[in-house]
């Protein structure tokens, strides 16, 4: 009955083929003699018992035995060496994959700078990403698409089922556009907008930012419904209505849209997390680029894109 076979056995095995010699052998490995006697003799128990070298006065030569096993043992070997190389450049990110999701406007600002950085660190960490909305990015998370997702609370999508890493609370602005009579005031009410068409990126408004600004005192009249925010800006800027803006899109909007801060009693600020499978553990690239989303925020926040 043949037994279990440890690479270090293979590894003696071969360097003994190599050499010709248990003592040569012994000495480049670091081993005593009687140790990689062992070694051989063990790995010819784990064989079926059959000698793979035969021992000569000067030195030692492959049996058939051995030589049969030359192959396999170099492509064990190989494949032992090619895996360590491997998880060695996963724990010192000198390699691996990493996949990313954001929800869009996460997508138009904090991403790229985090992804820069990032880049700019690990060079030779495979990076992709891609934009969607928060209940996509979930579900891409769950089917084991992504690493990681920069998620919201907006919309309501359970989140309670993943580790959730906490990034920033974010602020709203209203979109307003150049003429509009309270376009230089620096904060406002929502009711002091009760009156005026607004765009809406869901036609369910649960599922939209304004969700959180519906309350007894207010409730918009949604004219247009358009998803995504660059388009919500041409549709502000041609003075068709007003939007609600998160502060992380705040350094990426049109000129002639003007931003005012909405009083956060009116619309609260919304979290921001990087979302990951619960239960799993972080690679060394999710937990880096964790870091690099904090620096980048940071980064945001000194140059006044996430203040109110």
């Amino acid at each position: 009955m043949m037994g279990d076979v440890s690479t270090g056995s293979l590894a003696a095995f071969l360097e003994v083929a190599r050499l010709g010699s248990f003592t040569s052998a012994a000495q480049t490995l670091g081993y005593t003699q009687s140790a990689i006697s062992r070694q051989i003799s063990a790995l010819e128990g784990a064989m079926g018992g059959g000698p793979l070298f035969d021992r000569l006065p000067r030195g030692v030569r492959l049996t058939e035995a051995g030589r049969v096993l030359m192959p396999y043992a170099e492509a064990a070997v190989e494949r032992v060496d090619a895996a360590r190389h491997e998880l060695t450049a996963l724990r010192e990110l000198t390699g691996g994959r990493l996949r990313v999701g954001a929800f869009p406007t996460a997508g138009a600002g904090l991403l790229p700078r985090a992804v820069t950085l990032f880049r700019s660190r690990y060079p030779e960490v495979r990076l992709r990403t891609e934009e969607g909305l928060t209940r996509v990015q979930l579900g891409r998370l769950d089917a084991d698409e992504l690493d990681l997702a920069v998620v919201s609370d907006t919309a309501g999508d359970p989140l309670d089922s993943y580790e959730l890493h906490h990034l920033l609370d974010e602020s709203m602005y209203v979109a307003l556009p150049d003429e509009h009579p309270l376009a230089r005031r620096r904060q406002v009410r929502l009711a002091e907008l009760a009156d005026d068409d607004w765009i809406s990126g869901s036609p369910q408004l649960e599922r939209s930012l304004l969700h959180a600004a519906i309350g007894e005192t207010f409730r918009p009249r949604v004219v247009h419904v358009v998803a995504e925010w660059i388009a919500k800006q041409g549709y502000v800027a041609a003075g068709l209505g007003v939007a609600l803006i998160p502060a992380l899109a705040a350094d990426c909007v049109r000129r002639d849209v003007r931003l005012v801060a909405v009083h956060e009693d009116d619309v609260p600020a919304r979290a921001v997390y990087a979302a990951t499978p619960q239960g799993r553990s972080l690679s060394p690239a999710v937990e880096a680029f964790l870091g690099t989303l904090r620096d980048a925020i940071d980064d945001m926040a000194a140059q006044s894109c996430l203040s109110g």
